[in-house]
């Protein structure tokens, strides 16, 4: 799909906490982009917002925002649940879109987007922006370049001590991830998907997953804990583990790719650390300086595509297949 847009005019709906340092600020900051206008349902909120960050417009109605002439591209930043609906909203508009991870709720729903998106013959990006981060991308080289030789397996720990923000109340939205009828599951779906897309990025895509998940705490609606092995399409095979109910004592995380000549391990939430072990060599621990706004290298991308100048690594189509492995996972 070619856009070639001169200049990337921004509209956001769902402007809260990611959007504040992570995404927000970055659309100004590109060159040839441009945030002009935010949304939120509460109109003091939208406002303080837009006033805070020098955004001019604001709204409290996405489709208004939506049909703004001044903008020609949406960013979607709310929870999942509403993803589709304003995807759907965006696409029939004929504008562009940029919608947060998960792209969905459901692989159904992340096809939906797509379809419309295509029918539309507007392109639409997700917010997977570890594609365009500099240690995932040398993490990328090395493989590609057989540091570490042919690939054997690849393994995701991910444990983490039970979280005290676990009570879901009417009306506050700072405990979405844990209600799977606005976020399609619960902390697995959060930050695994990091994860699992970063796999796709990395070797393509998964073909089969397997998995169990369970609630073994109780404590409210979602899995708390997933086990589960996949296969890629290349032949390399991987197994993660995710507990978010574990002690301080088993508080890891730590994803390891091993091949047949070493293996390179890194976290995914902790640091921005990449450790190399090459058989005959000394271990070698590297660091990578990451943007503040964590989201502006792949946003880069984005705009390069809206202009016809380059290409996005995230799209709707790798985002959904993202969403698939992760019902496959967790018996969706």
């Amino acid at each position: 799909m070619s856009v070639n847009l001169n200049e990337v005019r921004w509209g956001i709906i769902g402007a809260g906490d990611v959007c504040e340092v992570k995404s927000g600020p970055a659309l100004s900051k590109i060159k040839h982009s441009k945030l002009v206008a935010v949304m939120r349902r509460n109109a003091a909120k939208a406002q303080d917002f837009a006033t805070r960050h020098g955004v001019p417009k604001w709204y409290d109605d996405a489709e208004k925002l939506i049909h703004d002439p001044e903008i020609n591209a949406i960013y979607i930043a709310t929870p999942p649940g509403s993803h589709e609906t304003y995807t759907l909203m965006a696409a029939k508009a004929g504008k562009p879109v940029y919608v947060e991870k998960p792209m969905a709720r459901t692989h159904k729903e992340c096809i939906s987007m797509v379809e419309a998106c295509q029918r539309a013959n507007v392109p639409l990006f997700t917010a997977y922006y570890r594609r365009s981060l500099p240690n995932f991308l040398k993490i990328q080289s090395l493989i590609r370049d057989g540091v570490i030789g042919d690939v054997r397996y690849v393994n995701i720990l991910l444990n983490k001590t039970l979280q005290p923000d676990i009570v879901w109340a009417s009306g506050n939205d700072d405990n979405w991830r844990i209600v799977p009828e606005v976020s399609g599951g619960g902390y697995f779906f959060d930050l695994a998907s990091h994860q699992l897309d970063m796999m796709d990025f990395l070797f393509g895509p998964i073909k089969d997953a397997r998995g169990i998940a369970r609630n073994q705490a109780g404590l409210y609606q979602a899995e708390d804990i997933v086990m589960g092995n996949f296969q890629f399409e290349s032949g390399i095979i991987g197994q993660g583990t995710w507990c978010f109910t574990t002690s301080k004592v088993s508080d890891k995380e730590v994803t390891t790719i091993v091949g047949s000549k070493g293996q390179i391990s890194f976290p995914f939430f902790s640091d921005h650390s990449v450790t190399l072990e090459v058989e005959g060599k000394e271990k070698e621990v590297m660091k990578f300086d990451i943007p503040v706004n964590i989201q502006q290298p792949l946003i880069q991308t984005i705009v390069d595509e809206l202009r016809g100048t380059g290409q996005c690594p995230s799209t709707g189509v790798s985002g959904a297949r993202t969403n698939a492995v992760m019902e496959m996972l967790s018996q969706r």
